[in-house]
């Protein structure tokens, strides 16, 4: 408790009316952990607040307005008037609109299959093939939810094209296999691989750093645990539609895949293992609309 003089409190009624609140409200803050009292009678269990505590009153309003969590809302208050305060808030609500964003996008996306316009948003997509090579890969291999796949993507072929140059080189595209669905409710796995030149140095790369990295990737936590791995992938046909930088984001790909899977249908043709994404350009210098990737079903 605060021992503060009377004439320096308020009672939680006539605090309300200054902070323009109900106490009802402020009961819930201060529950909340989010505004407590200044002052609290052990007799009476009254509650009194100084005047200095109006505008965090509502401020912890407005903040509970724009849906923030309790414990980022306790970050801003206590950070006070500021630039600290500010760049909270507006690191707060630049998750919301991206949030936002992938929200209206699926609506969108589902609004279409809905409809029934699925058949008109694969006609966007042009569907090729294309014969792969033999080629030695090293691979990462995890299991992920859609949230953590676009880190882990660019972790994974990171850290892989960095082993590469021990293993003779890059050698084809890098590219990201999923073994099963990703997506908010399952998590694979997805296995990162990139082709090398020398399968030799591969094979000596992996038996020498194969299970220090697998240790340290637990180290990092149990849900960025992964397995490397070296293999020879045999020669390839590949079913592929190319998308831009902006369709890689979910579920604008969905639709892509899906456009790949209706082709082969159409022509009797039958996935010979699993679906992938090759990313062949510069990811952090495309622009939106480049072309960065291929969407594409190995076939039969």
């Amino acid at each position: 408790m605060v021992d503060i003089p009377d004439r320096d409190l308020l009672t939680i009624g006539a605090f309300a009316a200054r902070a323009r609140l109900s106490a009802k409200a402020l009961r819930l803050y201060d529950r909340l952990g989010l505004l407590s009292p200044a002052y609290v009678d052990e007799a009476t269990g009254y509650r009194y607040y100084r005047a200095g505590q109006v505008e965090p009153a509502r401020l912890v309003a407005m903040l509970r307005q724009l849906d923030m969590p309790l414990a980022r809302i306790a970050e801003v208050v206590a950070a006070g008037d500021g630039p600290t305060a500010a760049e909270l808030l507006g690191a707060y609500w630049a998750d919301v609109e991206a949030r936002v964003a992938g929200q209206r996008t699926l609506a969108e996306y589902l609004r279409g299959r809905l409809s029934g316009r699925s058949s008109e948003m694969y006609r966007k997509f042009a569907v090729e093939t294309v014969d792969v090579p033999e080629q030695v890969v090293i691979t990462e291999k995890r299991h992920t939810l859609a949230d953590e796949l676009p880190t882990w993507i660019g972790a994974a072929l990171g850290r892989l094209e960095e082993a590469a140059r021990e293993c003779g080189g890059v050698a084809g595209v890098p590219y990201v296999a999923y073994h099963a669905e990703v997506s908010m409710e399952s998590d694979g796995p997805a296995e990162a691989c990139v082709p090398v030149a020398d399968e030799a140095a591969a094979r000596a790369w992996a038996e020498r750093w194969g299970s220090p990295l697998v240790e340290r990737s637990r180290e990092l936590g149990g849900g960025w645990a992964w397995e490397t791995a070296v293999r020879v992938e045999p020669a390839r046909r590949l079913a592929y539609t190319r998308i831009t930088k902006a369709q890689v984001a979910h579920p604008q790909i969905l639709a892509a895949f899906e456009a790949v899977e209706e082709w082969m249908a159409a022509r009797g043709l039958a996935a010979a293992g699993p679906c992938r994404e090759l990313y062949f350009a510069d990811w952090g210098a495309a622009g939106a609309d480049d072309p960065v990737c291929d969407v594409a079903f190995p076939v039969s």
